[in-house]
């Protein structure tokens, strides 16, 4: 039995948020030429926790997910 995306009841909303995490993953960032030409130390902390930002969000949403999953089998759906 396939399951498409509207079985999953995913709202509009979480597929934006799925579709901007894949194309940020696509996208290339040379992190060592940002800080190489950072006009001061400030700059290369910020580009640090801009590279990292994107599998934060991915870690949040596979566990929400993840609990969404649980509950719903504990609650018996």
């Amino acid at each position: 039995m396939a399951i498409g995306i509207w079985d999953l009841n995913i709202g509009i909303f979480e597929l934006k948020i799925i579709s901007m995490t894949i194309i940020s993953l696509f996208q290339k960032v040379d992190v060592a030429e940002k800080i190489k030409t950072a006009p001061d130390g400030s700059y290369q902390i910020g580009v640090i926790i801009g590279s990292f930002i994107p599998f934060v969000v991915l870690i949040l949403i596979a566990y929400w997910m993840y609990n969404r999953a649980k509950k719903r089998d504990e609650n018996g759906y």
